[in-house]
């Protein structure tokens, strides 16, 4: 069986040029391309990498590649990230890692931010399959999760709590996380705009009009997504 998140990795990479600053997500699409840049032992000492990701970044340094922490950029010339759904605007939709608000953050220092991944991925409309996921202030959860609940009624939001240790969950911005589980589907400009403006959410996990394209692989090959 293709293994379809290697193909978009491998295509991810050949358009990563020497000398540049390049930014990554985490995930298993996002360990292929790294895989996948080492092949080329030139252009992998030329770049620069940095991640939001304890894992990626393990894994850049266990390869021997250059990196650098987000904190010490200003820019960067490609980011890749993957995503659990993006719609036809590239609008793009992340639960997993809890890391966002870092991700976010480098998307948006990037000339380009490029979703790689498997074409499953892709959607017409995002939908209520994943929750949302935003990251809060300590100080602030009480009221955050009040004004959620008036907000949306109908939706189910649970606090992340930690399955390691007991308490909740922290972020490594030293933060809250809670899942929204939406009962119906909410514009994405809508929903980029409530969520934002309730204080104490330091950011949500709603990619709004980031990416400018997205390499995705399936059964009929690898094609690239543009707006």
């Amino acid at each position: 069986m293709p293994n379809h998140k290697l193909e978009a990795a491998k295509a991810a990479a050949a358009l990563i040029k020497p000398g540049q600053t390049v930014g990554l997500g985490a995930g298993s699409t996002i360990a292929y391309l790294i895989e996948a840049v080492c092949t080329d032992a030139a252009l992998a000492g030329s770049v620069m990498f940095s991640s939001s990701s304890f894992k990626t970044t393990q894994l850049l340094l266990a390869n021997g590649l250059k990196v650098q922490p987000p904190a010490l950029l200003a820019k960067l010339d490609v980011y890749f990230d993957g995503c659990d759904q993006f719609d036809k605007h590239l609008n793009a939709l992340k639960s997993g890692g809890g890391i966002h608000t870092t991700e976010k953050i480098m998307a948006a220092m990037a000339d380009e931010f490029i979703l790689i991944g498997d074409d499953s991925k892709m959607v017409d409309e995002l939908d209520t399959t994943y929750p949302l996921v935003i990251e809060i202030l300590p100080q602030a959860l009480p009221s955050v999760m009040r004004k959620l609940t008036e907000a949306y009624p109908d939706a189910k939001i649970a606090q992340r709590i930690s399955t390691q240790k007991d308490g909740a969950l922290i972020s490594d911005n030293g933060n809250y996380l809670a899942d929204i589980y939406f009962a119906n589907a909410i514009a994405p400009a809508t929903l980029n705009t409530q969520i934002k403006i309730i204080p104490g959410i330091v950011e949500h996990s709603l990619f709004y009009q980031l990416a400018v394209k997205a390499i995705v692989a399936g059964d009929g090959g690898v094609k690239t997504v543009s707006k």
